[in-house]
Order: structure tokens, then C-alpha cells, then sequence
């Protein structure tokens, strides 16, 4: 008879893995997850962003076609000087722009431009062009405005690239 047998217990489960703290793995999938998202997030926003200066080159290319059909060079400066004031107020804080008027409006522009010529030049007429007779009479380089108008917008940065 064998001496004096092994006590044996019971076979013993581990205790449950608990889930705190998490793996390595679902660490590194929270990460990728929030990299996602603040991507998806940067992507809207840029893309908004630039959107709103498609709009604008869009909206200055129905002025000009409007012009070539119409001639008409009174209409074509006031929605130049509007186009330019809507604009100002989106590219730049409201209450930087939106209350200028006269030679402060003009400033501004030339302030916020590669191009210095809306004070002393040909950009000099959007001060008072929405304040004429729908007949008068302009004698301005349409294209020269033009091309000016389109510089200014071109380079403008949209809000949230220049702060």
C-alpha cells in the first residue's frame, strides 16, 4: 500500500481577464480611431474653405460674362464694389471691413493686396460705385478693374488660414 497519498485538489480555473486595463492593441485601434476622425474633421474644413473662394471666383466670372453681353460699365462696377464688400467681410473679420466706406474701404483693400492700386488707381472707383445713376458715365479700364478685382480675390486667405 503506498504510503500516504497526495492530497489532490481540484482542478482550479485562472480567474476572468479582466477589462481594464485594455490591451496594447485596443489602445493603438482608439488612437487610429481618433487620427481618423480629426483628419475627417481637418478635410470638411478645409474643403469648405475653399469652397468659399470657388464661390467667389464664380460669382466674379457671372459679373464679367454679364458685362460682355450687357456692356454696360455702371452695372459692372457695382457688382464689382458689392462682390468686393461681400467678400472682404467673408475672407476678413466682419468688423474689420463691413463699416468701411470711402477712402478707408480703399485703404483696406490696398492693405489686404499684392496689387496697392485701389486707393491711387484704377480700384479707386468701388468707393463710389454703388452710388451712381444707373446711366452714368465711366471712363475706367473695365479689364484693368477687373484683373485687379481678381488679384485681390485670388490671393485673399480665408478664415482660419491668416489666425
Amino acid at each position: 500500500m503506498p504510503a500516504d497519498p497526495l492530497p489532490l485538489r481540484d482542478i482550479h480555473l485562472p480567474e476572468a481577464i479582466g477589462w481594464w486595463p485594455p490591451a496594447p492593441g485596443w489602445w493603438l485601434l482608439l488612437a487610429a480611431l481618433a487620427v481618423l476622425v480629426a483628419a475627417v474633421l481637418v478635410y470638411k474644413r478645409i474643403r469648405k474653405l475653399r469652397q468659399l473662394k470657388r464661390t467667389v471666383l464664380a460669382e466674379l466670372d457671372t459679373i464679367r460674362r454679364a458685362y460682355q453681353d450687357e456692356h454696360n460699365p455702371t452695372e459692372l462696377v457695382q457688382a464689382l464694389s458689392t462682390l468686393m464688400r461681400r467678400a472682404s467681410i467673408s475672407f476678413y473679420r466682419r468688423s474689420d471691413s463691413a463699416s468701411l466706406t470711402g477712402a478707408r474701404w480703399l485703404q483696406h483693400l490696398d492693405r489686404t493686396a499684392a496689387r496697392k492700386e485701389f486707393e491711387n488707381g484704377t480700384g479707386s472707383i468701388l468707393a463710389t460705385a454703388p452710388y451712381l445713376p444707373a446711366n452714368s458715365r465711366i471712363e475706367i479700364d473695365i479689364n484693368e478693374l477687373l484683373s485687379l478685382c481678381e488679384d485681390w480675390l485670388r490671393q485673399q486667405p480665408v478664415k482660419g488660414e491668416s489666425s
